[in-house]
């Protein structure tokens, strides 16, 4: 026969195993405007065509992937777009390293957005926020990457020199796991205002 204590922790149990259940993978992106992103959308549609790998939405992570309770995430992503400001991105240049991808300017406002969102989500880094806008993932040889890299200005003649405003952030749920990246999903999206 059950006790009120042995419910009780059945109880406590289950909760504790649901809340465990529900935690999923967010990410903050910031999102480039929409000639941008049509513009990021043909580059990496060609390096595609060409190396392979998955596709997905063009962005600059500002968060990388945390554990969090859907409902969490989303209160942390609110809270932390409150007051934040659009930027200026700037490519330096193409650059290959974990993937292919434009390497941003690392401004002030750019590395100050990144702290001010992992401070709401309790992320810490020891490494240097690096600003960069990823145009083509998959398994490739130092070869290869180096092929897409010299595509991608061959694709793009004036993609080193781009410019463009940060004024929008997204919130993604985004599992590490999954290299189709099919899983990948726009929760929210938030406007940054400029007053």
């Amino acid at each position: 026969m059950a006790t009120p204590e042995s419910a009780a922790l059945a109880t406590q149990t289950q909760t504790q195993t649901h809340a465990q259940v529900e935690k999923h993978w967010y990410s903050v992106w910031a999102v480039p405007p929409e000639d941008v992103r049509a513009r990021l959308k043909k580059l990496m549609d060609g390096l595609r065509a060409e190396f392979g790998g998955p596709q997905y939405e063009p962005h600059m992570t500002v968060v990388k992937a945390v554990s969090l309770r859907p409902d969490d995430a989303l209160d942390k992503f609110r809270s932390a777009c409150q007051g934040l400001k659009p930027y200026i991105a700037t490519v330096d240049h193409v650059a290959t390293g974990f993937c292919v991808y434009l390497q941003i300017h690392p401004t002030a406002e750019a590395v100050e957005t990144s702290a001010h969102c992992k401070s709401h989500f309790g992320v810490k880094s020891s490494t240097p926020y690096m600003p960069h806008l990823s145009i083509l993932y998959g398994d490739m040889t130092d070869e290869e990457m180096k092929k897409a890299q010299e595509k991608a200005t061959i694709l793009d003649e004036s993609i080193s020199s781009l410019s463009f405003q940060v004024s929008r952030l997204a919130l993604y749920k985004t599992d590490p796991d999954d290299k189709t990246l099919k899983s990948w999903e726009k929760i929210a999206e938030y406007s940054l205002s400029p007053n």
